[in-house]
């Protein structure tokens, strides 16, 4: 019994996690069941697209983060279970949903923004306002951002440089707007993580935790093989850029302070 109440207990440290992964899995099962035709309606109701958006129907802006169409869910949902536990384990539950809300609703809007003044200055076609947008990827994206807080100091660096051009380099190369609202997704979540506790105490298991959200993150920003060629090369030169940086940055600072610490004369006593 006390070993039962112990792993009870720490489930109980993702419940969000875990209650969000079930939630995934029970919708698409559902919609599987009622068939193609019924599932092709509902993710047209529920997608955060301009036609929906601009008729008020803004229960899509949360709907459409339990409605999924992005391939076989057995591939992608053990990294994205990593990827949260990680940032639940961290901030706890209540943080882990506002950067998720943050990020999900945050992009969705911007992204509708830009989508707005692309079509009225004829840069897109009309159609693109009934494109199918739904999914867990803005809000992930987001939680990846945040989680820079997290990141020891040292590391930062390296960890901006990184993931900060894939995501640029995504939403450059990638042939449809939900890459361009990943890029925004992470840039909020890294503004977001400025306002987070860290950095967290690094275990084993978050360790492992973090490789598989970290997998997960790369596959979903480089999802194709041409940005996933370009994304890992500009990514390791924006890392090794970002340590040169900051090492040059705090030998700068460190200047000072020894010719300050030079010039004192020394008493002998």
């Amino acid at each position: 019994m006390p070993m039962i109440f112990a792993f009870l207990s720490r489930l109980a440290r993702v419940r969000i996690t875990l209650g969000y992964a079930f939630a995934l899995v029970t919708v698409s099962a559902v919609l599987v069941v009622l068939g193609p035709r019924v599932r092709e309606h509902v993710i047209v109701q529920a997608s955060t697209n301009l036609h929906n958006l601009a008729r008020g129907h803004l229960g899509t802006l949360f709907g459409s983060a339990f409605i999924t169409d992005a391939g076989p869910m057995w591939f992608w949902l053990p990294g994205l279970v990593c990827l949260l536990a990680l940032a639940e384990l961290t901030w706890r539950s209540g943080r882990l949903a506002v950067v998720f809300v943050t990020g999900h609703v945050g992009a969705t809007l911007l992204v509708a923004v830009g989508l707005t003044a692309a079509i009225e200055f004829g840069w897109l076609p009309v159609s693109i306002a009934r494109a199918s947008d739904v999914g867990v990827s803005y809000g992930a994206v987001a939680v990846l951002g945040a989680l820079t807080a997290a990141v020891p100091r040292a590391w930062r660096p390296a960890w901006i440089g990184w993931w900060l051009p894939i995501g640029i380099a995504s939403a450059a190369l990638g042939d449809d707007f939900t890459d361009v609202g990943h890029c925004v997704a992470l840039v909020l979540g890294m503004l977001v993580s400025t306002r987070l506790v860290g950095p967290a105490q690094w275990t084993r298991l978050r360790y492992a935790l973090l490789a598989g959200g970290a997998s997960f993150a790369f596959l979903m920003l480089a999802h194709g093989q041409w940005t996933t060629l370009v994304g890992g090369a500009v990514g390791l030169s924006g890392a090794l850029a970002a340590v040169g940086i900051a090492r040059s940055r705090a030998v700068r600072r460190a200047l000072p302070v020894a010719a300050l610490t030079a010039a004192q004369p020394v008493r002998n006593g």
